[in-house]
């Protein structure tokens, strides 16, 4: 993992990378005043999404009212399991960058099913 730090900005990017040099996920947090942006290039399945999920839950942002955006533009593919940490996601209101039809589509889906889920008052 690389840890820069620029005046009070932070970036950590990290590369989880398995069997082929094309089977990666890399995933650069940025983290400034405000809040943080999590960009996502590659492969968001099985360890990797496992990989980020684990590295969601143990952020210094996990529990605070801070912004959070996750940059899906150069995700690859996302697998069942890559579907689940994005509802995690949802679920803790963070918002998406997303270009692909599929994924637009994946967001939209999984926000409406935390909608539905959500109690009633």
């Amino acid at each position: 993992m690389q840890n820069v730090r620029y005046s009070s900005i932070e970036c950590d990017d990290v590369v989880c990378r398995c069997g082929a040099k094309e089977d990666m996920l890399r995933i650069t947090v940025v983290q400034n005043p405000s809040g943080e942006r999590w960009v996502l290039q590659g492969q968001l399945v099985g360890e990797f999404a496992a990989e980020l999920s684990e590295r969601w839950r143990n952020s210094p942002s996990q529990g605070c009212r801070r912004l959070r955006v996750v940059d899906l533009t150069d995700v690859t593919s996302i697998d069942r399991i890559g579907e689940e940490v994005l509802y995690e996601m949802v679920q803790q209101q963070a918002s998406f960058i997303a270009t692909g039809l599929y994924t637009r589509h994946l967001l939209e889906t999984l926000q409406a099913k935390n909608k539905a889920d959500r109690p009633t008052d």
